[in-house]
């Protein structure tokens, strides 16, 4: 990772305003550190916040993405790209079918083997149907049991069902997030048994065919980890692409990828 140079006095400034409550080692605590000293800079993001972005502009590379965890299949999910050496992103939910907090290890690792870790709203709401308040709320409400696990919060959100509005478009480049639609969308959700999976795997065929890159399926779902994610990257390795984070595959650096203040 590239960060800018900081004065050893502001990073020590940095780490003792805002550090994290969770259990993390020394390379986290260090990456921590560099987050915090640069969180007085404004974000140098070229991409834009509250616009829809659904295809890499990378070339050869393609992001999986995987929606409401952290649950009980995320840790086999994160084996299973380890042994394929790829990365992904993770849009986390404060509350939906487990809780960041009874997580917080699975978010930790996530992390530190470095997948991107994005908001996915604390309850899955759909926010299209709330008023401007209480999508705030949604969001600072997960944005604050980021920095309890991690010591910060994520600058890219998934919409929950991928809806949205002028209104919740308006809020989310307000809060200044980066909303990541999908380009493939498995429907994993749909085919969740060992019978009908295949559906799923075999509309992410077509659709990268098609030239979709920003891929949608979701750790919460039994057979979408026992089976789609290894068939995902074995064709993703047949076909020479590079999985990689959704902020890689937009060419976003790093250090845009988190905060740690509003």
């Amino acid at each position: 990772m590239n960060y800018l140079l900081i004065p050893f006095l502001v990073l020590i400034a940095g780490l003792s305003q805002a550090a994290p409550t969770g259990n993390c080692n020394t390379t986290q605590i260090a990456n921590i550190t560099h987050l915090q000293a640069n969180s007085t800079h404004p974000l140098t993001s070229a991409l834009p916040y509250g616009a829809v972005l659904t295809h890499c502009t990378v070339p050869g590379t393609i992001a999986l993405t995987f929606d409401d965890g952290p649950y009980i299949y995320t840790a086999q999910i994160l084996d299973t790209l380890a042994q394929h050496g790829a990365r992904a992103t993770f849009f986390l939910n404060g509350r939906n079918k487990g809780s960041i907090d009874a997580f917080s290890d699975l978010v930790l690792r996530a992390y530190e083997e470095g997948h991107q870790l994005g908001s996915h709203t604390y309850t899955h709401a759909s926010l299209d149907t709330l008023s401007y308040q209480e999508i705030i709320h949604q969001m600072t409400t997960l944005e604050e049991a980021f920095v309890h696990i991690l010591g910060f919060f994520p600058t890219y959100m998934r919409l929950p069902f991928l809806r949205h509005s002028p209104l919740v478009l308006t809020a989310m480049a307000d809060l200044q997030y980066h909303v990541i639609g999908a380009s493939v969308d498995t429907k994993d959700y749909e085919h969740d048994d060992p019978v009908s999976n295949w559906i799923s795997f075999e509309k992410f065929k077509a659709e990268v065919d098609a030239g979709g890159s920003v891929v949608l399926a979701h750790d919460a779902h039994q057979y979408t980890v026992e089976l789609l994610v290894v068939n995902m990257l074995e064709e993703v390795e047949r076909r020479g692409l590079i999985p990689v984070t959704v902020g890689e595959c937009l060419g976003d650096s790093v250090g845009n990828w988190y905060r740690t203040k509003r």
